[in-house]
């Protein structure tokens, strides 16, 4: 009866119905470990444990029940056992096993800030804020910025290892941010090309021995002596900083040798700088150090050490896939997806450079040596490209028979570089159009256009999205005055290339001759927009604006062109031209002025400046200008009249009769010239005036003689027939007007006079492109070089060749 249990009138009547005594579970014996160990051992053999419940194996851990979490410990759930709770609870109370009815916890201690310990770890996370916004300010290029986060974090460091010595920590000092605070201070002073304060601070890291591995720092003050160019000590740091270096660090070790190598060529001691280069071809080889030891070689000029050379810098491993791998297939859907993905990635944008600058290094040393190499170029040449169809570069083989051509043309070999291009005639379309292109810009420039037009479309048919191409094929309708047809081919130009500059500058001259005049100023725009500093592009928008009606705005665009070039005597007097039509004068004079100053034979300038001091009534300052007209223009006899006639007005009557005879003597059928010696001897009471006069009337009555003649032929030609009137006086009006000066005289303000009554009474200055005829004509598709004179000049060239 002790195991029977009477129902208690508050317990559950069903409590302890679901229990059971795991004592009794036989069938799980075999997995029990603890009941295998008491059988193999002699755990058995322990004395028993008490149990309140004698015959069982539960001990003092109350049953559980359906109406609370047991608190005893937690034992393994088997089919057999309870959910886990227990009827320990008094009846009525809530369900919280969260423990939420016993409110918010209590809130943290505050920290104690006034102590040491605290203030020090404050202070330390300053420090690292100020590094941090320090490197932060110079990767976004505000060097002053950086510099001055970094003095600060200094002396906050230092206050903090005052601290920690007043605190009695001294040996607790933060040595990592000791050493991050000066490197950092160093590298900004380095960075503001403060370098006596930046190798200061490095001295510093590097005397202490308490900083490891600061050896290292002597490769970043050896880069200071190399900018200060210190060379030997350049290359002691170098050395030291190699000593330091243990062979581990083997790329390492490769980079400061590489340097060293560099400060040798700086110094011209090519033989050290060629041992220092080939170990390091010899260890780890790479294209930068290639291409510096055949410049080397190339000094020295050993030819059979640059062949070697040129061989390795080919047969360096690049170390970068295929590019077959980014070529989708059709059978694979993932597979394609990933190849999507990583097409344009970072690490394929990075081999492409790196394949890029291999290329280029290639080409740059080929270029170099092949003169030197054997006894012509050509040979040279030759050789190079046999070597790079058996390496892994053989695409470059035909960019180097370009660039072979190319240096037929620099040695005005133009026959020789005709032949190598047509050898590209039967190769593969991208080297097909690559030549069929420069040989339409070469026979353009012969203005041989019907072969410029042939190889134009040559080039079009083997890569219709070449835009030097569609460009020259353009140039050509272009000269055949087709300008619709032009502009086609250059807007196809820019549709396959945005950013063909060429293509929008012909463009925009095409709509100019179609007198399409906004479309022309839309397209300078854009091409202003992109060369922001093209006299050429400037020039076109302010003569547009002329045309537009708008001088305003034109003399603007020239102010940006002088700016760009101050030295063109065209756009200054197009400026003065421009201010003399606004009425402005003194602003007039001052840009004519400057354009005489720099081009003194513009006969246009001249004439305008003499025109303005006989205005002004300054004779006398007018007469140097008529002289020196007179000497760029030596037939033409009104420069020579107008020089006497400024004596005159000035009263120097004896100089101007002097002049009037010199002129009579080299121009005596000359109306005007006699008839000023007859007024002034008549005047100066000469005995030469009947001499002049008899002389006056006999070249009078022959010019009315000729006239009467050429009228009387004038009405023998209307006679014959309208047609061949309108062709001779077609002819004759081309004729006059080639040989009409620009330039159109003011009226002087005497009266009486022959030759100053009959000049016309305006000024009409005309203008020539500031920056030559090339200014109209349509651009190539070559690329475009500036020299020095600020003339554009075009050169050979295109997307396939080098720069």
């Amino acid at each position: 009866m002790e195991h029977v249990h009477l129902a208690v009138e508050e317990d559950d009547l069903y409590s302890g119905y679901n229990d059971y005594n795991p004592t009794f579970d036989s069938e799980e014996l075999e997995n029990d470990a603890g009941f295998q160990q008491a059988v193999r051992t002699s755990h058995g053999r322990r004395p028993p444990m008490t149990a309140k419940f004698p015959g069982t194996a539960i001990g003092s851990r109350p049953l559980a029940s359906s109406f609370g979490v047991s608190d005893g410990a937690a034992r393994p759930m088997t089919a057999v056992r309870a959910a886990g709770y227990t009827s320990s609870l008094a009846r009525g109370s809530t369900f919280d096993p969260l423990g939420q009815s016993r409110g918010p916890a209590p809130p943290l201690e505050a920290k104690n800030e006034d102590t040491p310990e605290e203030k020090i770890k404050i202070l330390e996370k300053k420090v690292n804020d100020l590094i941090e916004e320090s490197c932060m300010a110079q990767s976004m290029g505000a060097l002053q910025l950086a510099l001055e986060k970094a003095k600060e974090a200094g002396r906050k460091e230092r206050a903090l290892v005052r601290q920690r010595e007043q605190s009695g920590n001294a040996d607790h000092i933060n040595l990592d941010l000791t050493y991050s605070v000066l490197l950092n201070l160093a590298n900004q002073y380095a960075n503001n090309e403060m370098y006596p304060e930046a190798l200061n601070s490095y001295q510093v890291i590097v005397k202490n021995k308490m900083f490891s591995n600061a050896g290292r720092l002597k490769v970043n003050m050896a880069n200071i002596y190399f900018k200060q160019k210190n060379y030997p000590k350049a290359i002691k740091f170098y050395r030291m900083a190699l000593d330091q270096i243990s062979n581990v660090h083997k790329e390492m070790r490769i980079k400061i040798m590489q340097n060293i190598g560099v400060v040798f060529v700086r110094m011209g001691q090519y033989s050290d700088a060629i041992t220092s280069f080939e170990h390091i071809m010899s260890e780890s080889p790479n294209i930068k150090t290639g291409f510096n030891l055949i410049l080397c070689y190339y000094a020295i000029g050993d030819r059979e050490r640059m062949k070697k050379a040129f061989q390795k810098l080919i047969s360096v491993p690049l170390g970068i896939d295929d590019e077959d791998k980014y070529i989708p297939s059709n059978d694979d859907a993932s597979s394609n997806m990933v190849i999507e993905a990583i097409k344009n990635d970072k690490l394929h944008q990075m081999e492409r450079e790196l394949k890029t600058l291999a290329e280029k290094y290639i080409m740059t040393a080929a270029k170099l040596i092949a003169p030197a190499i054997e006894t012509s170029f050509a040979t040279g040449f030759d050789w190079c490209v046999d070597m790079v169809k058996t390496s892994q570069y053989v695409e470059l083989a035909n960019d180097l028979e370009i660039n072979k051509a190319i240096t037929y043309l620099r040695q005005k070999d133009f026959n020789q570089a005709v032949e190598t291009l047509k050898t590209f005639e039967k190769k593969d379309s991208r080297v097909k159009s690559a030549a069929a292109t420069n040989l339409s810009f070469l026979y353009f420039l012969e203005k041989d256009y019907d072969q410029a037009d042939r190889y134009a479309d040559l080039a079009m048919n083997a890569d219709r999205y070449n835009p030097a191409a569609l460009i020259n094929k353009g140039n050509t309708v272009f000269v055949k005055q087709d300008y619709e047809k032009a502009a086609e081919f250059y807007k196809e130009a820019l549709r396959n290339d945005s950013s063909c500059t060429e293509a929008l500058y012909n463009l925009g001259l095409a709509y100019k001759r179609l007198n399409r005049l906004e479309e022309a100023l839309d397209c300078f725009l854009k091409l202003h927009a992109i060369l922001r500093n093209s006299a050429q592009v400037m020039y076109q928008l302010a003569n547009l604006c002329e045309l537009l009606e708008d001088p305003q705005q034109a003399i603007e665009w020239l102010m940006q062109v002088i700016s760009v070039t101050p030295t063109d005597p065209h756009a200054l007097a197009k400026l003065g031209e421009l201010h003399d039509g606004e009425g402005d004068k003194s602003q007039a004079f001052q840009y004519y002025y400057e354009s005489f100053r720099y081009f003194p034979s513009n006969i246009d300038v001249i004439e305008w400046l003499g025109a303005y001091y006989i205005e002004t009534q300054f004779c006398e300052k007018a007469i140097q200008y008529f002289e020196r007209a007179t000497l760029i223009q030596p037939t033409q006899v009104k420069w020579r009249l107008m020089v006497a006639s400024c004596y005159r007005r000035s009263g120097n009557y004896q100089k101007a009769l002097e002049t009037y005879k010199d002129i009579h003597c080299k121009f005596p059928e000359n109306v005007e010239c006699l008839r000023f010696l007859v007024r002034l001897c008549t005047d100066m009471g000469l005995k030469e005036v009947q001499e002049y006069a008899t002389k006056l009337k006999k070249v009078e009555k022959m010019k009315e003689i000729r006239e009467q003649s050429g009228r009387e032929g004038s009405g023998r030609g209307r006679r014959e027939g309208r047609e061949g009137s309108a062709g001779n006086s077609s002819h004759s009006s081309s004729s006059t007007k080639g040989e009409r000066l620009s330039a159109r005289m003011r009226s002087l303000p005497a009266s009486n006079e022959p030759y100053e009554a009959s000049s016309p009474k305006e000024l009409d200055v005309s203008y020539v492109d500031p920056l030559g005829p090339q200014m109209e004509r349509p651009k190539t598709g070559a690329k475009k070089r500036v020299d020095d004179d600020d003339f554009a000049d075009e050169e050979l060239g295109d997307d396939l060749l080098p720069e």
